[in-house]
């Protein structure tokens, strides 16, 4: 039997975290389950996280990652800037219509450990912060007043959390509606800053 790579090891490790954190919750979730589902020895999973947290840690940590690259991509395949704000509704729904969808990886880990885990609560605010300045730079490049930002995140996360309590992805495009309507409101002149 030949010796895995450091990096497939990690991988292995990593996608079987992902798919029981995600899909079990985190806290349901114990080593053994990972070291089962990942194929790797427990003393080689230990070796590569020391601890269950480090393991949530870096899993959380490669999904923000993978999760706004993904979004990125897909937005900068459209060219206007007020199309490329109504593209990250339509990435939504792709996300949402996906088997398996949960809703939000990082509203669900905030909720299970962001009181007892100061680096999940981090990590999660880091991760809609990071949500929140891509939807301020679409909204600017869009020559948008600058109020919108916070009116189209509230549409996402609201559109996150409704798809998955109702397992239907039909909130994005609601979400997708109703921001069209902020934008077309935003350049008459119409809305303005609470």
């Amino acid at each position: 039997m030949s010796e895995v790579e450091p990096e497939t090891t990690e991988q292995r490790i990593l996608d079987a975290a992902e798919e029981l954190f995600y899909g079990r919750g985190i806290q349901s979730v114990g080593m053994d389950a990972i070291r089962t589902a990942s194929g790797v020895p427990l003393k080689r999973l230990y070796q590569t996280f020391p601890s269950k947290d480090t393991l949530v840690e870096a899993y959380l940590r490669r999904r923000d990652a993978r999760w706004l690259r993904d979004l990125a991509q897909y937005v900068d395949t459209y060219d206007s800037p007020e199309q490329r704000i109504l593209a990250v509704f339509d990435w939504l729904f792709l996300w949402f219509s996906e088997q398996g969808f949960r809703g939000c990886g990082f509203i669900n880990s905030f909720g299970e450990l962001g009181a007892t885990s100061q680096t999940v609560a981090d990590i999660a605010k880091a991760h809609k912060d990071a949500f929140r300045r891509y939807l301020a730079d679409l909204v600017a490049v869009a020559d948008a007043p600058a109020w919108l930002t916070d009116q189209l995140v509230l549409l996402a996360e609201g559109a996150m959390t409704t798809a998955a309590i109702s397992g239907t992805p039909e909130h994005a495009r609601h979400a997708k509606d109703a921001a069209r309507t902020l934008l077309r409101a935003a350049h008459a002149g119409v809305v303005t800053a609470a």
